[in-house]
């Protein structure tokens, strides 16, 4: 029975990151749970959340109400969990779902003594990468950046930049001229940024250099406008994934047949609980799954795991360069010499983490008890 939920907002002060030039450059904002059963296993679970001028404590708050639900629950009962936490008056927020439904998965799995992986099913061993990069500041520096991605191992690239057509266009035509016959694959993210005129433009043009996809051009929720760009363009076309995530409704969208692959991420769409439903969804409709991961280590895992349980996912996206984004644990992830990532080995989650780093950048927490299921401040 679980005993004892603990949930911590941390903000690490770290290098921040943008994803388009008219973005202010955002606070990342960890929000961890850790769950605690009778005999002192815990699970830990996590998500994230980005902000603009200073760091987000709407995952704790919300998680300040839900948490005391699975005080005294069996966490092997994880579906009944999941559906308990919905009251169906105001929805929950998916990402502290998503936390405490990771959290739980975890424990389940250090008591099996398994990787989350193979509790999950287990189809793969490792996947391949992609290096996700920043923005950087002109075209060259893209190009020089995936020369240092090729030295670490990377065979498949992804680009986030300005979000400004003819800006971006040029970047790419440039970063593919210097690096198009080294056989590696190239991915471009739109950030929800691109009307529907551009977005023609540039997928064609990303379907003439040989793109292996072109990555949210248009915002989540315009599905006519992403039903008709696939008519007019060869590269496959992907959706953001973060605003279309529960199954009913991406069950609803695909019936327009808008995306060549169904794209989320575990821990902002409900966690494992959520994302099997979402990747048979993705199946029946013989698609493949792509997931997100950019974030902290914490994040990474869960999205690594649940890559390497399915059998249709594709990549495992690796945000560079790394430094931020391994805060506070000890065994972050890195690219193999052929481009792929491994299987973790050791039970659960397998992520080492360092908590007294945690506690430092600690913004906010919280602990609620059997004995008391109110929660309780620890700030």
């Amino acid at each position: 029975m679980i005993e004892r939920v603990e949930v911590s907002a941390v903000g690490p002060d770290v290098e921040l990151q943008s994803w388009a030039s008219e973005l202010p450059p955002q606070n990342a904002t960890l929000t961890i749970v850790r769950v605690f059963d009778e005999d002192g296993t815990q699970g830990v679970g996590a998500t994230p959340s980005y902000s603009t001028g200073r760091f987000d404590r709407a995952m704790l708050e919300s998680l300040r109400l839900v948490a005391p639900l699975v005080i005294g629950k069996d966490a092997g009962l994880r579906e009944a969990i999941w559906h308990g936490l919905d009251d169906l008056t105001l929805p929950v927020l998916p990402g502290a779902r998503s936390a405490l439904d990771i959290a739980l998965w975890d424990l389940v799995a250090q008591r099996s003594g398994l990787p989350l992986y193979r509790l999950l099913g287990g189809a793969r061993e490792r996947l391949p990468a992609y290096a996700s990069t920043p923005m950087l500041a002109d075209a060259q520096a893209y190009v020089e950046f995936v020369a240092e991605m090729r030295a670490q191992g990377f065979r498949a690239v992804k680009f986030h930049a300005w979000c400004e057509p003819e800006r971006d266009l040029e970047m790419l035509r440039a970063v593919h001229a210097a690096h198009g016959d080294a056989g590696i694959t190239f991915m471009h993210d739109g950030e929800q940024r691109y009307d529907r005129r551009s977005s023609v433009l540039i997928g064609r043009e990303l379907d003439a250099m040989g793109f292996a996809w072109l990555e949210a051009p248009l915002v989540d929720l315009d599905l006519d406008g992403y039903r008709d760009l696939r008519r007019q363009v060869g590269v496959p076309i992907l959706p953001g994934g973060n605003t279309i995530l529960e199954v009913q409704q991406v069950g609803q969208a695909l019936r327009m047949e808008p995306w060549d692959a169904v794209r989320f991420d575990v821990t902002i769409a409900g966690g494992f609980t959520a994302a099997r439903k979402l990747a048979g969804l993705a199946d029946a409709w013989g698609l493949r799954v792509e997931l997100q991961s950019w974030g902290y280590t914490l994040i990474q895992a869960a999205n690594l795991h649940f890559g390497l349980a399915h059998e249709h996912s594709g990549y495992f996206e690796l945000p560079v360069p790394h430094e931020p984004y391994e805060y506070g644990v000890e065994n972050p992830y890195r690219v193999q010499p052929d481009g792929y990532v491994d299987a973790p080995t050791a039970p659960g989650l397998g992520v080492v983490v360092d908590w007294e780093r945690m506690r430092a950048a600690r913004l906010s927490s919280f602990t609620c008890t059997s004995r008391n299921p109110e929660p309780s401040e620890e700030m």
